[in-house]
């Protein structure tokens, strides 16, 4: 079984303290949340780790289903402070409205965390209380496209033509998001990087989403014919899962026949992701560390109730900046997939 905390300390080099075992009680704090949406897998991971690290600090924790709208974000988030929560942790809908809450949270000297969606810093700046954990896109980005060209110098028969070019096809997350933006960017960024000669033969939103990515690759097979697409670089799991729906309906990457594989790539390494990978029907995808994502996130919110300091050490993760907790990506592959199944 992959233990988590040993994983962070020795892959991720995020600092656990000593004492957290023993954390002080804390029967008075409730932490309000706004998730973006809750059937969003990554997202379910996180708050689930957020319950579980609540649960373990002895903290009260109330979770809320934002439905991917930001007007009912904004009404939850007033709905907490009257019910008086001693911090808010926010998953936004959309980044750009960060600063209002902020104003809110400020105007009460409610500490607020944000996770996983960036504001920008100065507003996190513009508040004492406030900060934000999450992971730095661009690296997940980057290990997509490593994934890629290990698997075409390992694998030149890939190159399907022959031509010395990789043709592929780009599954992107929301348009403007900014993890979408830079995964996209720096997949890319990173396959040149390496000397490969590559085509975009085709790119498109599918907003995070499992149904739009297969019927998005569905649109990409028919324009593009199955024979023309030779990767398959999706922003996120729920994604690249989709689009390999739409190849096995085609009769590649079922598992059974390596001469009819297109390797896919994503990114979060969610628990659906690492059995496809199992199953030889994905090429890899990088962690996007729910537990520890959730876990930093209450923490902070946790010591902030508490009017207590906010530190490497009274958390357990590095501070940045007085701002910012990153917790890394890691590859997965075929190699260390099973690290990460529980």
């Amino acid at each position: 079984m992959f233990n988590k905390a040993k994983f962070t300390a020795i892959a991720a080099g995020v600092m656990f303290a000593a004492t957290m075992g023993a954390a002080q009680a804390a029967d008075d704090v409730l932490i309000g949340s706004c998730i973006y949406k809750f059937d969003d897998t990554f997202m379910t991971g996180v708050r689930n780790n957020m319950e579980k690290a609540a649960a373990d600090l002895k903290a009260d924790i109330e979770l809320v289903d934002s439905q991917n709208r930001q007007p009912m974000q904004n009404d939850q988030v007033d709905t907490f402070i009257t019910k008086g929560v001693t911090a808010l942790v926010i998953n936004p809908v959309d980044r750009s409205a960060a600063g209002p809450l902020v104003d809110k949270a400020k105007g009460e000297n409610l500490p607020i965390v944000f996770i996983n969606r960036e504001p920008d810093k100065s507003i996190l700046d513009g508040f004492d209380k406030a900060w934000y954990v999450g992971a730095k896109a661009e690296e997940s980005g980057t290990i997509g496209g490593q994934l890629i060209v290990d698997y075409f110098k390992a694998h030149p028969e890939a190159d399907k033509n022959g031509d010395g070019v990789i043709q592929y096809i780009l599954i992107k997350g929301e348009q403007g998001h900014q993890d979408a933006t830079l995964r996209s960017e720096y997949c890319v960024k990173a396959m040149k990087d390496a000397g490969m000669k590559i085509e975009e033969i085709g790119a498109d939103n599918a907003n995070w989403d499992k149904v739009q990515g297969h019927d998005k690759m569905k649109n990409f097979i028919t324009a593009k014919g199955i024979d023309a697409i030779e990767a398959v670089l999706c922003n996120n799991d729920d994604m690249a899962l989709g689009a390999i729906e739409a190849l096995k309906s085609e009769g590649y990457n079922t598992g059974k026949d390596p001469k009819k594989y297109i390797p896919v790539t994503g990114v979060d390494a969610t628990a659906p992701a690492l059995q496809a990978i199992a199953a030889g029907q994905m090429l890899g995808t990088s962690l996007n560390d729910a537990y520890n994502q959730g876990t930093a996130a209450v923490r902070i919110a946790n010591q902030a109730s508490k009017g207590e300091a906010v530190t490497d050490e009274s958390i357990g993760y590095k501070i940045t900046d007085g701002k910012y907790v990153w917790i890394p990506y890691v590859k997965v592959t075929q190699e260390n997939y099973k690290d990460f199944m529980k």
